[in-house]
């Protein structure tokens, strides 16, 4: 088992392989540890942060591209996700936080069921209506690992995160089928409850007063 050290960046964000998020960078150990890939063409790792601690579990990304440098060091970068990785050890020798890591793909290389595609498809499209799905780059529909293109719109974090270490494309599938299944509906209910409410807590004026 081949262990990798490399430096890892805790955010509020899942991000999955081939898919692109921009990232604005202002602390100086982040600018510091950025600068770095920049400089060597290298990868950090991307690990969702929680209230306890960090999830053991992320994906590296490469610096695509350089969108804007301040006269401060402060930068918005394109990032590319690349890699999914576990962390076995954290580093903390560095002002950035560093991880022994180790890659990992998925471990069922069956092909999927056109069936569980065209319903995940469904229902991505179904919540990108929505005004809860995030915003992010147009998805790549021939990906064979489909399931991380249609993710980029679902909100919940944890979800995403329990896609992310999941290692089998169908498996993925079925879960995002299970979980936007049940949350469509009950979210599309809330938002035509939102249309309809008064805007400002009263009906309006009865006619003749």
């Amino acid at each position: 088992m081949l262990k990798r050290l490399i430096p890892l960046f805790p955010l509020q964000l899942v991000v999955f392989p081939r898919t692109h998020i921009p990232l604005h960078i202002f602390e100086e150990r982040y600018k510091e540890m950025v600068g770095e890939a920049i400089r060597d063409g290298s990868e950090f790792g991307i690990v969702l942060a929680k209230d306890d601690g960090i999830i053991n579990a992320g994906c590296t990304v490469s610096v695509e591209k350089v969108l804007e440098l301040y006269p401060d060091g402060r930068m918005d970068i394109l990032t590319r996700g690349e890699h999914r990785f576990e962390v076995v050890r954290l580093i903390e020798e560095k002002d950035y936080l560093q991880g022994e890591v180790v890659y990992f793909d998925d471990e069922d290389a069956a092909p999927v069921a056109e069936t569980l595609r065209v319903q995940a498809l469904g229902h991505y499209r179904a919540l990108r209506s929505l005004s809860t799905a995030r915003s992010h780059d147009d998805p790549d529909f021939q990906d064979q690992q489909l399931s991380f293109q249609l993710a980029q719109a679902v909100p919940d974090l944890e979800f995403l995160s329990l896609l992310l270490r999941t290692r089998s494309e169908a498996a993925r599938l079925e879960q995002m089928n299970q979980y936007l299944a049940e949350y469509l509906p009950r979210q599309l209910r809330i938002e035509r409850m939102k249309e309809l409410a008064p805007t400002n807590g009263h009906g309006p004026k009865p006619a003749g007063l």
